[in-house]
């Protein structure tokens, strides 16, 4: 079903997943079957989070130790719902390495939960991009990014940051962003940071 790996539809039948909603059965496919930039516009709680978090999981090796993903949230409820749900759809692989990074809370704790090894980091922009200038997290060779409620983080004030982050990501990455609207600030990272998206 739409080109998942059977340890991620088994993980996904456990949680009682039936039928794809619109941005799911859009996203999903072209997301594993082409390198491509995604623009996904979806109101909040109609399944943005399995729309990336399933491909992302099918799509990062196991045997690198690096990290290879990023996914930047607005808020800390939001990156440890995220987390969670990411979790739940690796049920099944084991090895995945999922960490979340987040203000308000213990840096320290964190900064050992990176170092052990993070195939996913899902962050908040401020606490990140302080891990990224401690030199815990290192994201110039990662292979993806997703910007989940992008227009969210930006009327937050997070601008600064997010291009901060971007701007240390190799090229040949490939960015997800996820967004209920599309105001010029929004479009101006697409533009800025995605090749052509979908």
């Amino acid at each position: 079903m739409l080109g998942l790996s059977q340890p991620v539809l088994d993980a996904i039948e456990e949680l009682g997943f039936v039928e794809p909603t619109p941005i799911q059965a859009k996203a999903i496919p072209r997301l594993l079957q082409d390198d491509t930039d995604l623009v996904g516009l979806a109101q909040t709680g109609t399944g943005k989070t399995a729309a990336f978090g399933l491909p992302l999981i099918d799509l990062v090796d196991i045997a690198e130790k690096q990290t290879q993903a990023l996914v930047l949230a607005p808020t800390r409820e939001l990156c440890l719902q995220i987390s969670k749900e990411l979790k739940l759809f690796a049920v099944k692989k084991r090895a995945l390495k999922i960490v979340e990074v987040y203000g308000g809370t213990d840096i320290r704790k964190q900064i050992r939960e990176v170092k052990q090894g993070a195939h996913i980091i899902v962050a908040t922009p401020g606490r990140l991009r302080d891990m990224i200038r401690r030199k815990v997290v290192n994201i110039t060779s990662i292979d993806y990014v997703v910007l989940d409620e992008a227009d969210e983080m930006l009327n937050m004030g997070f601008k600064e940051e997010i291009d901060d982050i971007l701007k240390d990501t190799p090229e040949e990455k490939l960015t997800w962003l996820f967004s209920a609207t599309m105001p010029p600030e929004v479009r101006r990272i697409a533009r800025n940071y995605m090749l052509d998206p979908f």
